[in-house]
């Protein structure tokens, strides 16, 4: 296959995640060939991404791009894929990367495949990816010169390579109407330091917690195991939790080692947002609800029972 361009974002000292998985799934794809890592952000890492499989990692010195205009970073790739004759671009799919890769796509006239899983190389390149969250899978061959996707976060391992690359300045030519569009400011949710998406430990509460002051064990325990407190769509929708916290279809997708779910009834929709989940623990009332077959442990009994039960053995045992 010919090279290959990867969008890697990066923001608060740390390259995102979504984007080393898109790297490894891009390095994976290219057996052996080139490829080129686009840095948007933070231009300090560029030398962490060869040990990620970049063999040359440019870096735009515009400052339009750092500012992250959607356009303006979509204008970048097309050149940067047009300078190389790339035969694909990959990028993470996150918001942030599916609107950019969907805008170069649209600019270069090709199609876009979102939220692809795994790739099989060739003419066409034929990908498999996501479809309604997850449950459902397509698989598609891709008709064009030149492949634009975006691998979906968590999917696929984030693998170091332990190479090394070049790193070279790159100066796109934009036109004035790239820039309409830009962030200019960034506010962070509250947040108790863990990151939903990232957290090795995830514990939700669903409507069997019965209110907003029915999460207490359930952020007590998230705190005990140093995660991070999730919840469902029926619990953001009564007001009980922000919608940050939202795990599923409509939330945030998550993979984290240990998944316990207490009080939520494992309706596709919240399923669908914890596949990459290592190990799922259901706490239920009901012996009967989906999230219990779908559970690698399932307690059934009332979470306002359960997890205080679970707290307190916790800090026996930190205690003796």
């Amino acid at each position: 296959m010919g090279p290959i361009v990867v969008l890697v974002t990066a923001a608060g000292g740390a390259i995102d995640r979504a984007s080393l998985q898109a790297l490894s799934f891009a390095t994976g794809l290219a057996a052996g060939g080139p490829v080129h890592a686009l840095l948007i952000g933070e231009p300090a890492l560029a030398g962490e991404l060869g040990g990620w499989g970049a063999t040359e990692v440019l870096v735009p010195d515009d400052p339009a791009l750092v500012a992250s205009s959607p356009d303006a970073v979509a204008a970048a790739i097309d050149a940067l894929a047009d300078e190389l004759g790339a035969a694909a671009v990959v990028g993470p799919g996150t918001d942030d990367g599916n609107a950019i890769l969907a805008r170069a796509a649209t600019r270069a006239a090709l199609p876009f495949a979102a939220n692809c899983i795994a790739a099989v190389g060739g003419s066409p390149l034929v990908v498999t990816r996501q479809r309604w969250a997850g449950s459902l899978l397509e698989e598609a061959a891709i008709e064009a010169d030149r492949a634009m996707l975006t691998v979906a976060p968590n999917t696929v391992a984030a693998t170091p390579a332990g190479g090394t690359a070049t790193i070279r300045s790159f100066t796109p030519s934009l036109d004035p109407a790239d820039l309409v569009v830009r962030v200019v400011d960034r506010i962070p949710a509250p947040s108790s330091g863990v990151s939903l998406a990232a957290a090795r430990v995830v514990v939700s509460g669903g409507r069997g917690a019965g209110s907003a002051e029915g999460f207490a064990p359930i952020v007590e325990l998230a705190d005990l195991l140093g995660g991070a407190v999730g919840c469902s769509r029926a619990v953001t929708i009564a007001g009980w939790r922000p919608h940050t916290e939202q795990v599923g279809q409509t939330g945030t997708k998550i993979a984290p080692d240990l998944y316990i779910l207490a009080g939520i009834s494992g309706a596709t929709q919240h399923m669908a947002g914890c596949q990459g989940a290592k190990v799922l623990l259901a706490i239920n009332k009901d012996g009967e609800a989906p999230v219990m077959s779908a559970a690698d442990y399932a307690i059934i009994g009332d979470l306002a029972e359960v997890v205080p039960a679970i707290n307190a053995e916790i800090r026996r045992r930190r205690s003796a």
